[in-house]
């Protein structure tokens, strides 16, 4: 744990697919950290009774990759195994009314994330106390009429809806008041916003260490694998889903992410590029953390618009004009240089929650054509930008 390496890992994970009317795209880059210990699912259609159901999650692991990789494997069936996702239970679904139906799925989400946690005790590594790892985890199950998002720990999930954030996850931090309570009665403290001055987040899975506290139960430990569960009932104006390890919401706000996101829906319907691009602007604003994203569009998404593509054209070779002036100047030129220079022309349209830095791979690409001499040997090539 904070480890980082003298050159980002900028090779980036990608999938996608589509079910049940949703479609998704995902990437993860390892970035500056010395291992990738981020995971994802991503199911869009679920087997048997839940056809008509779609899983997506991301975890952050830290302290090793174990927990993260087997929490990506395992967790949407620990919860799908448990009673309240039996067939029987699911044909009650239709009768219960939907208060009862709410209720019962929340319980078999809760339950799914205790019984895994605690299955993982027994893992051989864990249990010899060899690995210590453990995990954040938010993840989405979206049933044909609700969305139920559960969170653990500081990873997010925001919903985009007619033009505003329709909800988000909090995180869990030590320095939350009802978090802190619990720390504390467990016998705990923080400490530079720390678990005991050490873990950074007060919920997860795994982190036994933290959760061996005699006469206290699973979710009164000094760190806690219960989820916060989020339940939204479909709407029409719903746009889509993103779920993203901290690696992305410590360089970007909800409403950044979602303004940035809905502005590249209208130039593209290619999720995985947009998740690329997100991934690319948060490296380039400072993110030194492993990123993860996954962005699921709802059938009320925005559809490609002439109109801002013409505007993005028109951008687009506005910067490439200005480029070309500064690399047109004798001597050495730097992407900082090239960067400030284009801070200074106030550009307009450009992208709404990435600004100027969403722009720079489109910046280094001309500035590697123009003066390769200089882009092959910029020690700049990966320093964050102030520049929005």
């Amino acid at each position: 744990m904070g480890a980082f390496l003298d050159k980002p890992k900028t090779d980036k994970h990608n999938e996608h697919g589509l079910g049940n009317g949703l479609r998704y795209g995902l990437s993860s880059m390892q970035g500056w950290r010395i291992e990738m210990e981020d995971a994802h699912a991503a199911v869009a259609n679920l087997p048997g009774i839940l056809k008509d159901w779609a899983f997506f999650a991301v975890f952050d692991g830290h302290a090793g990759a174990k927990i993260s990789a087997h929490c990506s494997e395992h967790l949407l069936n620990s919860i799908t195994s448990g009673e309240e996702f039996q067939p029987s239970s699911i044909a009650e679904f239709e009768t219960d009314g939907e208060e009862r139906t709410i209720s019962k799925i929340k319980k078999g989400i809760h339950a799914g994330f205790l019984r895994l946690d605690e299955s993982m005790r027994q893992m051989p590594e864990v249990a010899s106390g060899a690995d210590k790892s453990g995990t954040t985890a938010v993840c989405a199950l979206i049933s044909p009429t609700h969305v139920f998002v559960a969170n653990c720990g500081d990873s997010r999930g925001v919903l985009y809806r007619a033009g505003g954030i329709g909800f988000s996850t909090q995180d869990h931090k030590p320095v939350n008041p009802t978090e802190k309570e619990r720390i504390q009665n467990a016998g705990g403290s923080v400490m530079i916003q720390r678990v005991n001055g050490s873990l950074a987040v007060s919920r997860a899975l795994g982190d036994y260490e933290y959760k061996n506290v005699e006469g206290k139960g699973p979710c009164e430990q000094l760190v806690s694998p219960e989820p916060e569960i989020y339940v939204e009932r479909r709407q029409d104006q719903d746009e889509f889903l993103v779920l993203a390890c901290d690696g992305i919401w410590d360089v970007m706000t909800n409403e950044d992410l979602c303004a940035f996101v809905r502005s590249r829906l209208l130039l593209s319907d290619d999720l995985e590029a947009i998740t690329n691009h997100v991934v690319d602007t948060c490296l380039h604003k400072g993110s030194r953390d492993n990123m993860s994203l996954v962005l699921i569009s709802l059938p009320g998404a925005p559809k490609v618009s002439e109109e801002a593509i013409k505007r993005e054209q028109a951008l687009e070779e506005l910067i490439e004009k200005k480029v070309t002036e500064v690399c047109e100047c004798e001597g050495p030129v730097s992407i900082v240089q090239i960067m400030q220079a284009l801070a200074e022309e106030q550009l307009p349209n450009l992208p709404p929650g990435g600004g100027l830095t969403a722009k720079r791979g489109f910046v280094d690409q001309i500035f590697k054509k123009l003066r390769p001499e200089c882009a092959n040997t910029d020690n700049d090539a990966f320093s964050s930008d102030c520049c929005t």
